[in-house]
């Protein structure tokens, strides 16, 4: 069973930064791209695919407007995937799910990480 559990959002101010991590367990890590998508309830607003990275670490995709203020990377050793954002805006503000493959689709998430931005 495909099983992915988000961590290390939080409150932080504006211009701050974060580390999120998933870890994952129940595929073949190491042969798998891996997404990071966005969730913004109580709106109207469209989950957001946020950025992308391939088994072997050496493609990474982002959107634009995190370019230059996130890093996604993984350890396959350990099965993990992060999201390092730095000069964190108050749009950044979602909850963050990891999943399998290069783009979002259909597959199982984990619950998912709050991050806020405010001051």
């Amino acid at each position: 069973e495909v099983q992915l559990v988000e961590s290390g959002g939080g409150l932080v101010q504006p211009g701050g930064s974060l580390r999120l991590s998933c870890k994952a367990s129940g595929f073949e890590f190491g042969t798998s791209d891996m997404n990071w998508v966005r969730h913004f309830p109580a709106t109207t607003k469209d989950p957001e695919w946020v950025s992308s990275i391939n088994y072997p670490g050496a493609m990474v995709w982002y959107r634009d407007d995190v370019k230059g203020r996130f890093t996604i990377s993984r350890d396959n050793a350990k099965n993990m995937l992060y999201l390092d954002m730095k000069n964190l805006k108050t749009e950044d503000s979602a909850v963050y799910f990891c999943g399998q493959g290069w783009s979002p689709g259909g597959g199982p998430r984990g619950q998912g990480t709050q991050v806020t931005v405010s001051s």
